[in-house]
């Protein structure tokens, strides 16, 4: 069975570092491309970041570019979202995806993290 499970989440106060990590099981992902979106209550999904198969290449949203960093580790299946001077309006549930394809549908979704910044 494939999962992506994530972790890291919690409750910070704003200015506050968090480091969230997406675990690949299942098979190897080492050919996917991963990324992270979130989902604030009463929003929709948004995207947050991106990373190649091969960890190349990057992709931010405005809303957290110079803030946030996304790295991949293929030895350890795992993708990872380092968050710094995190803000109230990051406070969401983080979700991490992987897709074989560029710019096709995601083929796996993870289960979520909670992220909650106070001010």
């Amino acid at each position: 069975q494939v999962q992506l499970v994530e972790s890291g989440g919690g409750l910070v106060q704003a200015g506050d570092s968090l480091s969230l990590s997406c675990t690949a099981s299942g098979r190897t992902f080492s050919g996917y491309g991963m990324s992270w979106f979130r989902q604030a209550p009463g929003k929709d999904r948004s995207f947050v970041a991106s990373i190649t198969w091969n960890g190349g290449n990057t992709h931010y949203s405005d809303s957290v570019k110079g803030r946030f960093t996304m790295t991949k580790d293929n030895a350890k299946n795992t993708a990872y979202l380092q968050m710094n001077s995190l803000k109230p309006e990051d406070t969401a549930v983080y979700y991490c995806a992987a897709r074989l394809l560029a710019r096709a549908a995601y083929d796996y979704w993870g289960q979520g993290t909670q992220v909650t910044v106070s001010s």
